[in-house]
């Protein structure tokens, strides 16, 4: 985590796009491997009667970071600088880093693993052979392509005509991320009333349905569908990293890990391997093909993947 915050600090005295780029990367690689080690010790040190309910939770706070800070980072650099605004979001990162570790508990369930690097990079591999987490780990990225996506090139959409919206505006429209930490919570209830596949597939149609409402010329039509956006894809995302552990008959980590890196595999390609896509078709064309996507790999996961678990 203080590897994360550091780089902030360096981005204040650079100028050079690589550089920052740089650091970046290296603040990326060290976030990563927060949410492993949260859900892996939430796995260990949490009674299994509230795990579901204590990871949605955690879920929940990721969407309300996610909130705050693209509302503070938006706002701030409109009115004042992003100089500015890098150095409020390291300070308050320390403060949250030093709070952590002087109140989080120490594990006290926790056995250290006397396999080599090896034999882990051997567990990863007997998950990659099974074809149910595989497509598990597909829905990761396609779920991560539709909502990163959408949010990533929203503001240069909101900033043309008809909106013709400055940045501090548009940041406001990140509190829709409120619905997301409702989400979580939600579907951990809504999973144990009706089935969990049932409740994801709701879930992915909520999320299709608020992206294509950002086509309208309406903001407040395009501020619903960022809520449904916000709320059906953590409410996706909920569920279906509790269905990789279910899944996951041994090393349940190494399984959670590999859904992870899927995570980001999506992330990267919402932010940046779908630019083409954006440029060349535009938002209309780009909402529809992400749209399409979603849904039809939607159709494929609950086609196939009952069938994958019994072949499995």
């Amino acid at each position: 985590m203080l590897l994360s915050i550091l780089p902030f600090l360096i981005m204040l005295f650079v100028e050079k796009y690589w550089i920052i780029s740089l650091l970046r990367f290296i603040q990326g690689f060290a976030l990563a491997g927060v949410p492993a080690a949260s859900l892996a010790y939430i796995g260990e040190e949490i009674d299994s009667k509230a795990r579901n309910l204590a990871t949605s939770i955690y879920i929940s706070t990721n969407a309300l970071g996610g909130m705050i800070g693209r509302f503070l980072a938006g706002f701030l650099s409109e009115t004042y600088s992003w100089q500015l605004t890098i150095s409020i979001i390291m300070f308050f990162g320390m403060a949250v880093f030093i709070f952590v570790l002087m109140t989080l508990p120490k594990s006290n369930h926790f056995v250290p693993n006397s396999a080599s690097f090896w034999d882990d990079l051997k567990g990863f591999g007997f998950h990659l052979k099974n074809p149910a987490l595989l497509v598990l780990f597909g829905l990761g990225i396609v779920l991560q392509i539709t909502f990163t996506g959408t949010w990533t090139y929203l503001p240069f959409h909101l900033g043309n005509p008809p909106y013709s919206m400055p940045l501090d505006s548009v940041s406001f429209l990140y509190f829709a991320y409120a619905f997301g930490i409702i989400g979580a919570p939600v579907s951990s209830w809504f999973s144990n009333k009706f089935t969990l596949e049932k409740v994801r597939t709701a879930a992915i149609v909520v999320l299709t349905l608020g992206v294509l409402c950002t086509l309208h010329s309406s903001i407040l039509i395009v501020l619903s569908g960022l809520c449904m956006v916000c709320f059906g894809f953590f409410t996706a995302h909920s569920l279906t990293a509790a269905n990789v552990g279910k899944v996951a008959a041994y090393l349940k980590g190494s399984a959670s890990s590999l859904y992870l890196v899927a995570y980001y595999i999506g992330v990267a390609s919402g932010s940046t391997l779908v630019a083409p896509i954006y440029n060349h078709f535009g938002w209309n064309g780009f909402i529809y093909i992400t749209a399409a996507l979603t849904i039809t790999y939607l159709i494929f996961l609950n086609l196939s993947f009952k069938h994958l678990q019994r072949k499995n």
